[in-house]
């Protein structure tokens, strides 16, 4: 419980940390690299890797997140494309499920050969968490933000007088 209490402060500290940012970045890149180092700190901590593990893990790791993101980013593009084109719905809509079931396999292969990697890098405990702490710390980014645009909207939980 303290490990928790300890990311949620680290997280809050560098989320609302108004530092001055390299004048190069942009405010997104700002906010994406303080993100990526609070996701080094909470899998590091949750997955408790030694140096030496840590010294072999974080390139695959990286590896990793980076076809991910590729995969991603390749995604986006082509539904936008498509965005522009239009045609009959029913063939549209078949294309889109073809490729939307392209897209979980090809991500399906991407995990399944990390999975292997991991297991090659670290203790087989340890190797089968990272998925399931990396999904956890999505979650609770996603949890943190959207708690923080329900504040800023002025839609926070209701205190009874």
């Amino acid at each position: 419980m303290k490990h928790f209490y300890f990311i949620w402060i680290t997280m809050f500290v560098l989320l609302t940390h108004a530092g001055v940012s390299n004048a190069q970045q942009t405010p997104s890149e700002s906010a994406a690299e303080k993100i990526k180092a609070i996701q080094i700190q909470y899998l590091s901590q949750k997955l408790n890797l030694t140096p030496e593990e840590a010294q072999k893990f974080w390139p695959v790791y990286n590896n990793y997140t980076h076809e991910v993101e590729q995969l991603i980013a390749e995604r986006h593009q082509k539904r936008d494309q498509e965005k522009i084109a239009t045609d009959n719905a029913d063939d549209a809509a078949r294309r889109n499920m073809d490729k939307e079931l392209k897209y979980e396999k090809r991500m399906l292969d991407i995990k399944s050969r990390y999975s292997t990697e991991f297991q090659r890098v670290l203790p087989g405990r340890k190797a089968g968490m990272v998925f399931k702490s990396e999904r956890e710390f999505r979650t609770i980014m996603v949890n943190h933000l959207n708690t923080q645009r329900m504040n800023r909207m002025g839609g926070g939980p209701r205190r009874r007088p």
